[in-house]
């Protein structure tokens, strides 16, 4: 290896990208991590909420990050739809996990995950003998969802504890999620709605959520931030190149209902890292192949399972409604279910 070069180099220093260069570096592989493009100050203090899932937290303590973060759990998911019949409770002691999910802002796990690995960081191309991409959207097939998702910290009474909501109604689903005492609110609406509510006075936007919502988390009082993200499905044809690696958003972006985003690409990353492990070359071929062999299964499904969430199951209907019922009454599934959106296809049978 010429001098000055390393065995990998991770282009993009978001959540995804650290995880990648610091699971490498814990593989035994000499990897640094190009932080091309300073985070705008708007965009790191935009309230951004996240939900890791029981494997990222394995990842996270595997990597020594975890105890850095403050992050809220979710006990339980209370799954129902506006207007019509069907529930379903999701519970982690039913899945057999501490917690389905926790929740932080996307600002507090970006800030921990650059602390740790901050020795790796460089902001200069480096040669390598393969590069990881982990940031942005590469050449990829594109669905643009007929929604934009409306994000918002609110406060209601009683204070949120550990139960998230996902409700579908007419026009998407409306997920809360705990934090800190309150509720993250994920709401996917028609863009013209959402800007609507983006704009309209906080009575009205809490009068509004609080007839979405239902009667369940109880009563929203105080309304803290609000922001719309733009709901795409962006998939990569082919995760690798030649001598290169696609992974997390660079790979595929994912609409937000079930939390599968950033979860995927942190597993992106740490089977990236376990495959190189015993590589002579991380940029060989045939390493690469195996790769994406083995996150074809797991980000394929992620993503069939989230369009079709959020594509067929977004209105309130009979269908929904039995499928809920379904769930409800067969712990088995429900549990399939559960445990596959938390491990990928490690909870096959």
């Amino acid at each position: 290896m010429p001098a000055g070069a390393t065995d990998v180099l991770v282009r993009g220093a978001g959540p995804v990208g650290c995880v990648a260069a610091l699971a490498l570096h814990a593989s035994g592989k000499q990897a640094r991590l190009l932080d091309e493009r300073p985070t705008p100050a708007a965009f790191r203090a935009a309230f951004r909420p996240i939900v890791l899932s029981y494997a990222s937290r394995l990842i996270l303590e595997r990597l020594g990050v975890w105890p850095a973060l403050a992050p809220t759990p979710i006990d339980t998911i209370h799954v129902s739809q506006a207007g019509g019949f069907g529930r379903t409770v999701f519970d982690a002691a039913d899945a057999g996990v501490p917690a389905l999910g926790y929740v932080i802002e996307y600002s507090a796990l970006l800030h921990a995950l650059q602390i740790a690995a901050r020795e790796l960081l460089t902001g200069e191309e480096i040669p390598a003998r393969c590069v990881v991409h982990a940031e942005g959207t590469a050449p990829a097939r594109e669905k643009r969802y007929a929604q934009d998702a409306l994000v918002a910290a609110v406060r209601f009474i009683p204070a949120a504890g550990r139960t998230a909501f996902e409700r579908f109604t007419r026009e998407g689903p409306l997920a809360l999620l705990p934090l800190a005492g309150g509720y993250a609110v994920v709401w996917s609406l028609r863009p013209e709605n959402a800007q609507r509510l983006l704009s309209m006075g906080e009575a009205e936007f809490l009068a509004e959520l609080a007839a979405a919502a239902g009667t369940r988390p109880g009563r929203p009082v105080a309304l803290a931030e609000r922001a719309i993200q733009p709901l795409a499905l962006r998939v990569r044809e082919e995760s690798i190149a030649e001598r290169a690696a696609y992974v997390g958003n660079a790979a595929q972006t994912l609409h937000p209902v079930a939390g599968q985003g950033l979860n995927v690409g942190l597993r992106d990353a740490w089977d990236l890292a376990q495959i190189m492990r015993e590589a002579d070359d991380p940029g060989d071929a045939a390493v690469l192949r195996r790769f994406a062999a083995r996150r074809r299964l797991d980000a394929g499904a992620a993503i069939r399972v989230t369009d079709l969430l959020a594509s067929a199951l977004l209105r309130s209907n009979p269908l929904t409604g039995a499928a809920l019922t379904a769930l409800d009454i067969f712990p088995a599934p429900r549990r399939f279910f559960a445990r596959r959106m938390i491990f990928g296809p490690s909870a096959l049978p």
